[in-house]
């Protein structure tokens, strides 16, 4: 683990130098793109109005006042089959002065396959007048079957189990502004999985993983803890960012007397990089990076780090969600991301990314996995930067495609 985190770190410094100016500060982002006009620009909002003649009279804009919102219906398909209707819901808001206040989000992506399967997510990531505060949270209702291929990354791919369980989680931290662009805060999580058991009698879960807490057919596992946070954030949209730096660590502890079933611990350390080519239009690199471990061995089992279980699930395109678990998790994700028209309507992305867990025996990282894919952008919402995403991704023994609002990161 100690030296997953000494590789993290040595990540974060070769990052600093593409952004350091001559006196070794780190440069914030440009103010130039951070602000910069979209009269010129074009959305599919846009398009619709223009096409069917439609015209409405734009009410005087007031401060904090004006609600961006997005709406996508799509479908998906569905671990152990059948397809789900989903329904992705984004709204962007400014709290405050535009130039001292980044944009507040909010996402609800319900879905359903209406045969008893629901996800209901809700993310919150609220910023204050002049960033005094951010307020974040998650909250999630799941009933779905999830496939698992125990821990380690030597699995084959059919080499694996379905199961199910309710997943309910609430997660909610409020960071304060110690000085321009650094936040720190405390939070509670709460990770609460019911009835978990096996699709099928042939084997329990707890022999085919060889992993005894949260494993118990038709058991509960009950994790619920405080968080320390320090967050540097530069970007001012994190529905689209633009050039700048994103930093967040996060330190949980799960004692038993806010009921958790054992005590333990874990470490989330996220950075995140923005490198722009142009000032004028989007012609940009992005740059990913989350060093995730769980301290102590009595991690229940679905809280344990899996790729696709970052906080906002959107690492591992590619890669099936929970195919690689370990007691310590490596990611790193790079993104080139280009508009195809000078008025921003379409754009391109083209990405690859890679992981690594611990092997249960060895502690090591012994397995690459590496996946890449390729996107079409069309922009929703030029007053909050919001695009459809439209991607393919494919690693070794699968390819899928996503359909979304909002960059992966």
């Amino acid at each position: 683990m100690v030296k997953g985190i000494v590789f993290f770190c040595a990540c974060l410094i070769s990052f600093s130098l593409c952004a350091q100016n001559p006196s070794g500060s780190i440069l914030p982002a440009d103010s130039a793109m951070k602000y910069k006009d979209t009269s010129g620009q074009r959305d599919i909002i846009g398009v619709i109005l223009d096409f069917t003649h439609w015209h409405f009279k734009r009410t005087p804009e007031v401060e904090g006042k004006r609600v961006y919102y997005s709406l996508l219906p799509l479908g998906t398909s569905v671990p152990g089959g059948g397809t789900a209707l989903i329904t992705a819901t984004t709204a962007g808001f400014y709290l405050g002065p535009r130039k001292t206040t980044y944009l507040s989000n909010v996402t609800f992506s319900p879905s359903t396959n209406f045969q008893g399967q629901w996800n209901i997510p809700f993310h919150a990531n609220i910023w204050s007048p002049n960033n005094s505060w951010n307020y974040n949270g998650d909250l999630r209702l799941t009933i779905y079957p999830q496939y698992t291929w125990g821990p380690g990354g030597n699995r084959p791919d059919s080499d694996k189990m379905l199961i199910r369980y309710t997943y309910i989680r609430f997660y909610q931290n409020a960071l304060k502004k110690i000085k321009p662009y650094m936040f720190v805060g405390v939070g509670y999580s709460l990770d609460y999985h019911i009835n978990i058991r096996e699709e099928s009698d042939t084997a329990s879960l707890q022999k085919f993983t060889g992993y005894h807490y949260g494993t118990g057919s038709h058991s509960n596992s009950f994790s619920s803890g405080l968080t320390f946070n320090v967050l540097y954030d530069t970007r001012n949209n994190p529905i689209n960012p633009l050039p700048g730096w994103y930093w967040n660590a996060v330190y949980r502890v799960n004692p038993k007397f806010l009921g958790s079933d054992d005590f333990w611990q874990s470490i989330y350390l996220d950075a995140r990089k923005y490198i722009p080519f142009s000032k004028t239009r989007q012609n940009m690199l992005a740059i990913w990076s989350y060093f995730w471990t769980s301290l102590g061995n009595k991690t229940p089992y679905l809280d344990l780090p899996a790729i696709g279980q970052d906080p906002y699930q959107k690492s591992g395109r590619g890669i099936y969600p929970g195919h690689y678990t370990g007691q310590t998790l490596y990611y790193l994700e790079a993104e080139y991301r280009r508009d195809l028209t000078r008025d921003g309507l379409l754009g391109f992305v083209v990405f690859s990314n890679v992981n690594a867990v611990t092997e249960p025996t060895t502690d090591r990282f012994s397995y690459l996995h590496p996946a890449a894919g390729a996107g079409l952008r069309v922009k929703f919402n030029k007053h909050s930067g919001t695009n459809i995403t439209l991607d393919i991704a494919t690693s070794k023994g699968r390819t899928a495609f996503y359909m979304g609002l909002g960059e992966a990161f």
